[in-house]
């Protein structure tokens, strides 16, 4: 029996959906016992590297080292040869014909039907598999979307503890501190352990030595300026009572010189009366 053109396009569009079982349908080729007659839109002299096609049904079967892909158009599928499998898909050649075959609904781009290369949003990769949730062990890279390896923090040697100081000085005291570091050689992941601290700080003691000419801080030179004004206030001249230091101003010193020398000359006005009156 022959079927009516619609039923051709029909049969030709299931055979398009299962290459898997073999190749794309010819005009003469038997199915489920039923010899099909040759459709008249089917055409040998189409483009776009289809070596038979349809009006209906779009490419057939293509030409050498193409891959024959089917793309839906609304409710329809139309057949397409193309130099490369689209994104999402896969791959296979066959000796009469290379098929394109649509990954897993996980997978986004695949090598193969058991091998993804990269995952849909929300699954991560591992070992060309796509999972919710890594493996114990691994972790989830959110900028890759792989499961990766958990990285633990490292740190370098200490270094050798720096000389025994105390506010920055190292002489003029007797206790102070000193400080070693050691540097963070890798960074921790997610999951990874914390880094440790990078530096440490302990008390120490030398022997205690006057400083050098240069050395002294700014505390020094205020110690040394007190005892230097002390000096001074010891020498200055004291009062009547021997208690205190003389606050005099210059003015004053100065009007109690010119009284002083008043009352000297008034002395030695009335001593040269007196001995005038016992010589006569």
């Amino acid at each position: 029996m022959l079927l009516a053109p619609s039923h051709l396009s029909l049969h030709l569009l299931l055979g398009f959906a299962i290459l898997g079982e073999g190749r794309p349908l010819a005009s003469s080729e038997e199915t489920d016992g039923t010899v099909l007659a040759v459709h008249p839109n089917v055409s040998q002299g189409c483009q776009g590297g289809c070596a038979t096609c349809s009006d209906y049904n779009g490419c057939l079967s293509c030409k050498p080292k193409l891959f024959f892909v089917l793309e839906r158009i609304g409710m329809k599928q139309i057949g397409v040869c193309l130099s490369s499998c689209p994104s999402g898909y896969y791959g296979t050649r066959y000796p009469d014909i290379n098929k394109c075959t649509k990954c897993k609904a996980d997978c986004d781009t695949c090598f193969n039907k058991n091998f993804c290369t990269k995952c849909k949003s929300g699954f991560y990769l591992h070992l060309g598999k796509c999972l919710d949730n890594c493996p114990e062990g691994l972790e989830a890279n959110n900028h890759t979307m792989e499961c990766v390896s958990i990285v633990h923090c490292e740190a370098s040697e200490w270094s050798p503890w720096s000389p025994c100081t105390k506010k920055g000085k190292t002489c003029g005291f007797k206790r102070g501190t000193e400080t070693r570091v050691r540097e963070i050689i890798q960074h921790p992941s997610a999951k990874g352990n914390l880094c440790p601290p990078t530096n440490e700080t302990r008390k120490c003691t030398v022997q205690r030595k006057k400083c050098q000419k240069g050395e002294r801080g700014k505390k020094g030179r205020e110690k040394k300026r007190k005892k230097l004004n002390k000096e001074e206030n010891k020498d200055a001249i004291p009062d009547s009572k021997g208690l205190e230091p003389s606050r005099e101003t210059p003015e004053q010193r100065e009007n109690k010189d010119k009284q002083q020398q008043k009352k000297r000359k008034v002395q030695e006005k009335q001593q040269k009366s007196v001995s005038v009156s016992t010589v006569h």
